[in-house]
């Protein structure tokens, strides 16, 4: 038999663009998720220190002080905010899986859109930087590699994550249902502007959301934990004194919710208010869709189609010669480029 187990989805904003009181915000949540019995608990996209919606909302000549505060306030995965919550992973038995954004150790203006999956002994089980930052995010973060195209081999059965737009890239997808996924993270902001609400036509996150959510479940046959983030009253009061209440109060909100293997919604989904949403995940139920479409196994043509992921994690320097006079080259010695 496949495991079972309880997942908690994190529906909460972050202390806006403060990564200290952000990190003790979520641990006081992966708290309050595991006294309720959850195995797993899952946060939102860049939940330490915040999603920069503001990319959205202002040209970027507008913006440099905000960008210089969220470089400022993302976090090293070696750093302080990370161990902080590994322990209390390890403390509490439970995986987590975090949306942050990642600071380079060699640059001081790059930043990563990155999710942390954690495992119940404190120890990060995989660390993805998304692929390609989505429309004007690409004015805040630069682009990932492969090295965290991975599922993971948990007691929980096989866990995949993907961040936001990525889950509309088929092959980052399929790279995951080809490791045998079973539960599929998906990670969100808590909005996203495309347009003016009063000219039409605005991205409606929620709904865009279900569809991509509700496809990669129906297709790769995997149960989906679905979170996304909130904009709480204080982060929306700090962009509206720049002039944007008109934007952000009409521009739908996002949902956090659960979905089964047939891509149907397990229970209700959470939006305007901040909560924890449970599930009861039996994978056992992920067998019997297969026998309609496995696209990883009978229901494919391995002699038409083939794909090759390159997992390299990328670097911008590769280090050589004398060890000594480099003491930091050989630990991250990885060619640079492709």
């Amino acid at each position: 038999m496949l495991p079972r187990f309880k997942a908690a989805a994190v529906h909460a904003a972050p202390v806006f663009l403060d990564r200290s009181a952000t990190t003790k915000k979520a641990i006081s949540l992966i708290r309050e998720a595991a006294a309720a019995g959850a195995e797993i608990v899952a946060f939102s996209e860049t939940f330490i220190p915040a999603f920069p919606v503001w990319a959205a909302l202002w040209a970027p000549i507008d913006n440099h002080d905000l960008f210089v505060r969220m470089a400022d306030q993302s976090v090293l995965v070696d750093g302080p905010e990370i161990k902080a919550i590994r322990d209390e992973a390890r403390a509490l038995g439970v995986v987590v899986s975090i949306g942050i954004s990642e600071k380079s150790p060699a640059s001081v203006g790059a930043i990563w859109n990155s999710n942390l999956l954690i495992g119940e002994d404190g120890e990060i089980l995989n660390h993805h930087r998304k692929l390609v930052p989505t429309f004007y995010e690409k004015l805040i973060w630069s682009g990932g590699d492969g090295a965290g195209l991975r599922v993971v081999d948990t007691r929980f059965g096989k866990i995949g994550q993907l961040i936001c737009g990525e889950n509309t890239n088929p092959l980052a997808r399929y790279s995951l249902m080809a490791q045998g996924e079973q539960l599929h993270i998906s990670s969100w902001p808590p909005v996203w502007p495309t347009r003016r609400p009063a000219v039409g036509g605005n991205y409606h996150i929620a709904a865009a959301t279900r569809i991509r959510a509700s496809a990669h479940c129906f297709e790769a046959k995997v149960f989906g934990l679905v979170t996304a983030g909130v904009l709480d009253k204080a982060a929306r009061d700090m962009l509206v004194a720049r002039d944007a209440a008109a934007v952000l109060d009409a521009t739908p909100r996002a949902e956090t919710f659960f979905l089964d293997p047939t891509g149907e919604q397990i229970g209700e989904a959470l939006r305007d208010e901040e909560g924890i949403l449970y599930a009861e995940i039996d994978l056992n139920r992920c067998v019997e869709p297969k026998q309609f479409h496995d696209v990883v196994g009978y229901y494919n043509r391995f002699d038409i189609f083939d794909l090759s992921v390159n997992r390299r994690r990328l670097n911008p320097v590769s280090f050589t010669g004398n060890a000594a006079s480099q003491p930091d080259a050989e630990s991250d010695h990885i060619d640079a480029g492709s």
